[in-house]
Protein backbone atom coordinates (compact mmCIF):
# COMPACT_ATOMS: atom_id res chain seq x y z
CA UNK A 1 0.00 0.00 0.00
CA UNK A 2 2.53 2.64 1.43
CA UNK A 3 4.84 1.23 -2.06
CA UNK A 4 1.47 2.30 -4.41
CA UNK A 5 1.41 5.76 -2.95
CA UNK A 6 4.47 6.46 -3.03
CA UNK A 7 4.53 5.89 -6.87
CA UNK A 8 1.37 7.95 -7.49
CA UNK A 9 2.87 10.17 -5.55
CA UNK A 10 6.13 10.49 -8.08
CA UNK A 11 3.41 10.20 -10.39
CA UNK A 12 2.64 13.93 -9.56
CA UNK A 13 6.02 15.81 -8.22
CA UNK A 14 9.12 15.27 -9.71
CA UNK A 15 10.74 12.57 -7.39
CA UNK A 16 13.33 14.52 -5.65
CA UNK A 17 10.57 16.80 -4.37
CA UNK A 18 9.27 13.27 -2.53
CA UNK A 19 11.35 12.16 0.43
CA UNK A 20 9.98 9.45 2.74
CA UNK A 21 10.99 8.80 6.63
CA UNK A 22 11.33 12.25 6.95
CA UNK A 23 12.63 13.38 10.35
CA UNK A 24 10.59 16.23 11.02
CA UNK A 25 13.52 18.01 13.74
CA UNK A 26 14.43 19.20 10.41
CA UNK A 27 11.61 21.30 9.72
CA UNK A 28 10.40 23.18 13.16
CA UNK A 29 12.15 25.73 14.96
CA UNK A 30 12.11 23.41 18.05
CA UNK A 31 14.51 21.13 16.54
CA UNK A 32 11.81 18.46 17.74
CA UNK A 33 9.87 15.71 15.68
CA UNK A 34 10.09 12.01 14.52
CA UNK A 35 9.17 10.90 11.25
CA UNK A 36 6.65 11.89 9.04
CA UNK A 37 5.89 8.95 6.83
CA UNK A 38 6.17 11.18 3.41
CA UNK A 39 7.35 14.78 2.93
CA UNK A 40 6.74 16.46 -0.15
CA UNK A 41 7.70 20.31 -1.39
CA UNK A 42 5.80 20.95 -4.31
CA UNK A 43 6.74 23.81 -6.32
CA UNK A 44 3.31 25.10 -8.52
CA UNK A 45 -0.29 25.38 -7.53
CA UNK A 46 -1.37 22.20 -10.11
CA UNK A 47 1.51 20.63 -7.73
CA UNK A 48 -0.08 20.99 -4.84
CA UNK A 49 -3.79 20.32 -6.34
CA UNK A 50 -2.47 17.25 -7.79
CA UNK A 51 -1.28 16.03 -3.89
CA UNK A 52 -4.05 17.75 -2.24
CA UNK A 53 -6.28 15.47 -4.97
CA UNK A 54 -4.27 12.58 -4.51
CA UNK A 55 -4.23 12.45 -0.61
CA UNK A 56 -8.12 12.75 -0.85
CA UNK A 57 -8.58 9.75 -3.00
CA UNK A 58 -6.34 7.71 -0.70
CA UNK A 59 -8.00 8.63 2.06
CA UNK A 60 -4.03 9.57 3.07
CA UNK A 61 -3.66 12.24 5.77
CA UNK A 62 -2.18 15.24 5.22
CA UNK A 63 -1.01 18.64 6.89
CA UNK A 64 0.67 21.60 5.73
CA UNK A 65 3.47 23.56 6.77
CA UNK A 66 5.79 26.68 5.82
CA UNK A 67 9.52 27.26 8.15
CA UNK A 68 8.16 25.01 11.46
CA UNK A 69 8.24 27.91 13.38
CA UNK A 70 5.00 27.08 15.54
CA UNK A 71 4.64 23.67 15.36
CA UNK A 72 5.25 20.86 17.84
CA UNK A 73 5.32 17.51 16.33
CA UNK A 74 5.07 13.88 18.17
CA UNK A 75 8.38 11.98 18.79
CA UNK A 76 6.34 9.47 16.87
CA UNK A 77 6.44 11.58 13.90
CA UNK A 78 3.18 11.70 11.87
CA UNK A 79 1.45 8.92 10.02
CA UNK A 80 0.54 10.58 6.76
CA UNK A 81 1.87 13.41 4.34
CA UNK A 82 3.41 16.30 4.71
CA UNK A 83 3.33 19.28 2.39
CA UNK A 84 6.16 21.86 2.97
CA UNK A 85 5.54 25.24 1.22
CA UNK A 86 8.60 26.65 1.58
CA UNK A 87 11.16 28.48 -1.17
CA UNK A 88 10.09 26.59 -4.24
CA UNK A 89 6.87 27.94 -3.42
CA UNK A 90 8.20 31.34 -2.53
CA UNK A 91 7.85 33.76 -5.25
CA UNK A 92 7.17 37.73 -4.75
CA UNK A 93 5.97 40.41 -7.59
CA UNK A 94 5.77 43.97 -7.04
CA UNK A 95 2.64 45.75 -9.08
CA UNK A 96 2.45 49.29 -9.94
CA UNK A 97 -0.35 50.33 -7.06
CA UNK A 98 2.29 49.97 -3.97
CA UNK A 99 0.80 46.11 -3.69
CA UNK A 100 3.24 43.17 -3.60
CA UNK A 101 1.77 39.71 -4.68
CA UNK A 102 3.53 36.54 -3.03
CA UNK A 103 3.35 32.96 -2.70
CA UNK A 104 2.56 30.91 0.44
CA UNK A 105 6.46 30.01 0.98
CA UNK A 106 8.17 33.20 1.04
CA UNK A 107 9.86 34.04 4.61
CA UNK A 108 8.04 37.33 6.36
CA UNK A 109 11.94 38.46 6.57
CA UNK A 110 12.49 37.96 2.68
CA UNK A 111 9.34 39.96 1.57
CA UNK A 112 9.78 42.53 4.38
CA UNK A 113 13.14 43.26 3.01
CA UNK A 114 11.70 42.90 -0.60
CA UNK A 115 9.31 45.92 0.37
CA UNK A 116 11.83 48.13 1.81
CA UNK A 117 13.84 47.68 -1.59
CA UNK A 118 10.98 49.39 -3.53
CA UNK A 119 10.44 51.57 -0.79
CA UNK A 120 6.86 50.33 1.11
CA UNK A 121 6.27 50.75 4.35
CA UNK A 122 3.96 48.62 6.54
CA UNK A 123 5.84 45.36 7.19
CA UNK A 124 8.19 46.35 9.52
CA UNK A 125 6.57 44.79 12.30
CA UNK A 126 7.00 41.69 10.62
CA UNK A 127 11.06 41.51 9.32
CA UNK A 128 11.68 39.76 12.56
CA UNK A 129 8.82 36.75 12.54
CA UNK A 130 10.22 33.75 11.79
CA UNK A 131 7.78 32.20 9.89
CA UNK A 132 6.05 32.25 5.93
CA UNK A 133 3.46 34.19 4.84
CA UNK A 134 0.99 31.25 4.41
CA UNK A 135 1.40 30.65 8.28
CA UNK A 136 1.66 34.57 9.15
CA UNK A 137 -1.96 35.05 7.59
CA UNK A 138 -3.26 31.85 8.53
CA UNK A 139 -2.24 32.89 11.94
CA UNK A 140 -3.03 36.84 11.88
CA UNK A 141 0.97 36.82 12.86
CA UNK A 142 1.57 40.12 14.44
CA UNK A 143 4.11 41.95 16.85
CA UNK A 144 4.76 45.63 17.73
CA UNK A 145 1.19 46.78 17.21
CA UNK A 146 1.30 45.11 13.68
CA UNK A 147 -0.54 42.48 12.59
CA UNK A 148 -1.35 40.92 9.19
CA UNK A 149 -4.40 42.42 8.94
CA UNK A 150 -3.33 45.42 8.58
CA UNK A 151 -2.04 44.88 4.77
CA UNK A 152 -3.27 42.23 3.60
CA UNK A 153 -6.12 43.06 0.85
CA UNK A 154 -6.55 39.58 -0.76
CA UNK A 155 -5.87 36.04 -1.16
CA UNK A 156 -5.98 33.17 -3.00
CA UNK A 157 -6.84 29.96 -1.16
CA UNK A 158 -7.11 25.78 -2.03
CA UNK A 159 -9.77 24.24 -0.46
CA UNK A 160 -9.96 20.23 0.24
CA UNK A 161 -11.43 19.73 -3.17
CA UNK A 162 -8.98 21.59 -4.71
CA UNK A 163 -10.82 24.78 -5.65
CA UNK A 164 -8.89 28.07 -5.69
CA UNK A 165 -10.75 30.34 -4.20
CA UNK A 166 -10.39 34.15 -3.97
CA UNK A 167 -11.35 35.89 -0.30
CA UNK A 168 -10.66 39.60 0.40
CA UNK A 169 -9.71 40.95 3.94
CA UNK A 170 -12.92 40.78 5.67
CA UNK A 171 -13.47 37.14 4.31
CA UNK A 172 -10.32 36.05 6.00
CA UNK A 173 -12.06 36.85 9.34
CA UNK A 174 -8.63 37.97 10.74
CA UNK A 175 -8.43 37.97 14.80
CA UNK A 176 -6.00 37.61 17.12
CA UNK A 177 -3.80 34.49 16.08
CA UNK A 178 -7.23 32.94 13.83
CA UNK A 179 -9.32 33.10 10.49
CA UNK A 180 -10.88 31.30 8.56
CA UNK A 181 -8.58 29.25 6.83
CA UNK A 182 -8.21 27.74 9.98
CA UNK A 183 -11.47 26.96 10.53
CA UNK A 184 -11.96 25.96 6.97
CA UNK A 185 -8.61 24.04 6.85
CA UNK A 186 -8.21 26.31 3.71
CA UNK A 187 -4.52 26.26 2.23
CA UNK A 188 -3.10 29.90 1.28
CA UNK A 189 -1.50 30.13 -2.12
CA UNK A 190 -0.77 33.82 -2.69
CA UNK A 191 -1.56 37.21 -1.18
CA UNK A 192 -1.72 40.35 -1.98
CA UNK A 193 -0.12 43.14 0.34
CA UNK A 194 -1.12 46.46 0.32
CA UNK A 195 1.71 48.96 1.43
CA UNK A 196 2.47 52.70 1.66
CA UNK A 197 5.14 54.77 -0.02
CA UNK A 198 8.23 55.57 2.70
CA UNK A 199 11.85 56.50 2.38
CA UNK A 200 14.10 53.01 2.28
CA UNK A 201 16.21 54.05 5.00
CA UNK A 202 13.70 55.34 7.72
CA UNK A 203 11.97 51.66 6.68
CA UNK A 204 15.31 49.49 7.45
CA UNK A 205 16.25 51.57 10.39
CA UNK A 206 12.30 50.90 11.56
CA UNK A 207 13.26 47.04 11.19
CA UNK A 208 16.62 47.21 12.88
CA UNK A 209 14.71 48.86 15.81
CA UNK A 210 12.33 45.96 15.65
CA UNK A 211 14.87 43.07 15.60
CA UNK A 212 17.32 44.95 18.28
CA UNK A 213 13.99 44.81 20.74
CA UNK A 214 13.18 41.71 19.46
CA UNK A 215 16.83 40.35 20.27
CA UNK A 216 17.04 42.11 23.56
CA UNK A 217 13.57 40.53 25.03
CA UNK A 218 13.85 37.30 23.43
CA UNK A 219 16.04 33.88 23.44
CA UNK A 220 16.78 33.78 20.05
CA UNK A 221 19.67 32.62 20.43
CA UNK A 222 18.05 29.15 21.70
CA UNK A 223 15.59 26.79 20.02
CA UNK A 224 11.55 27.79 20.36
CA UNK A 225 8.35 28.16 18.42
CA UNK A 226 8.05 31.43 19.67
CA UNK A 227 5.50 32.54 22.13
CA UNK A 228 4.62 29.34 23.47
CA UNK A 229 0.77 30.51 25.21
CA UNK A 230 -1.47 32.88 23.39
CA UNK A 231 -2.02 35.79 25.38
CA UNK A 232 -5.03 35.68 27.75
CA UNK A 233 -7.56 38.69 27.84
CA UNK A 234 -6.21 41.00 30.86
CA UNK A 235 -2.95 40.33 31.21
CA UNK A 236 0.56 38.56 30.05
CA UNK A 237 1.58 35.22 29.85
CA UNK A 238 4.97 35.40 30.54
CA UNK A 239 4.14 38.25 33.41
CA UNK A 240 1.98 35.23 35.03
CA UNK A 241 5.08 32.47 34.75
CA UNK A 242 7.27 34.57 36.32
CA UNK A 243 5.09 35.54 39.07
CA UNK A 244 3.92 32.01 39.33
CA UNK A 245 7.97 31.35 40.33
CA UNK A 246 8.27 29.47 36.89
CA UNK A 247 11.00 31.07 35.37
CA UNK A 248 13.59 28.70 34.17
CA UNK A 249 11.08 25.54 35.03
CA UNK A 250 12.69 22.13 33.54
CA UNK A 251 11.45 19.55 32.46
CA UNK A 252 14.25 16.74 30.37
CA UNK A 253 15.56 19.15 27.97
CA UNK A 254 12.35 21.86 27.54
CA UNK A 255 12.18 24.91 29.89
CA UNK A 256 10.91 27.77 30.67
CA UNK A 257 13.12 30.51 29.20
CA UNK A 258 14.80 32.72 32.06
CA UNK A 259 15.15 35.67 29.37
CA UNK A 260 11.40 35.59 28.47
CA UNK A 261 8.98 33.60 30.19
CA UNK A 262 6.29 33.03 27.65
CA UNK A 263 9.03 31.12 25.73
CA UNK A 264 9.54 27.12 26.41
CA UNK A 265 12.45 26.14 25.06
CA UNK A 266 14.64 23.42 24.01
CA UNK A 267 17.98 23.47 25.70
CA UNK A 268 19.28 19.73 25.81
CA UNK A 269 18.06 17.59 22.99
CA UNK A 270 14.23 18.46 24.02
CA UNK A 271 11.69 15.66 23.05
CA UNK A 272 8.50 16.44 22.38
CA UNK A 273 7.16 14.59 26.06
CA UNK A 274 9.61 17.27 27.70
CA UNK A 275 7.94 20.11 25.87
CA UNK A 276 4.32 19.06 26.27
CA UNK A 277 4.71 18.23 30.44
CA UNK A 278 6.37 21.78 30.53
CA UNK A 279 3.16 23.03 28.78
CA UNK A 280 0.74 21.45 30.68
CA UNK A 281 2.71 21.97 34.36
CA UNK A 282 3.30 25.38 33.70
CA UNK A 283 -0.89 26.01 32.60
CA UNK A 284 -2.02 24.02 35.41
CA UNK A 285 0.31 25.99 38.04
CA UNK A 286 -0.91 29.17 36.78
CA UNK A 287 -4.48 28.60 36.79
CA UNK A 288 -3.83 26.90 40.56
CA UNK A 289 -2.73 30.27 41.46
CA UNK A 290 -4.34 33.07 39.65
CA UNK A 291 -7.82 31.48 37.83
CA UNK A 292 -6.13 31.78 34.42
CA UNK A 293 -6.20 28.74 32.06
CA UNK A 294 -3.18 29.69 29.83
CA UNK A 295 -3.60 28.57 26.27
CA UNK A 296 -0.90 27.32 23.76
CA UNK A 297 -0.10 29.28 20.79
CA UNK A 298 2.14 26.68 19.37
CA UNK A 299 0.38 23.34 17.19
CA UNK A 300 0.74 20.39 17.94
CA UNK A 301 0.95 17.39 15.30
CA UNK A 302 0.85 13.74 15.24
CA UNK A 303 -0.25 11.66 18.72
CA UNK A 304 1.08 12.88 21.86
Amino acid sequence: MKEQFYQKLILALPQEQVITKERMENHTSLHIGGEADYFVTPGTIPELCAVVSLCKNENMPYYIIGNGSNLLVSDLGYRGLIIMLGERFGAVWAKDDNTITAQAGILLAKLANEAAGLGLTGLEFASGIPGTLGGAITMNAGAYDGEMKQCVTAVRVMDEDGNILILNNDELELGYRSSILQRKNYILVEADIKLANGDEQQIRQKMREFNTQRRDKQPLDKYSAGSTFKRPQGYYAGKLISDAGLRGYQVGGAAVSEKHCGFVINIDNATAKDFLAVIQDVSRIVDEKFGVRLEPEVKFLGNF
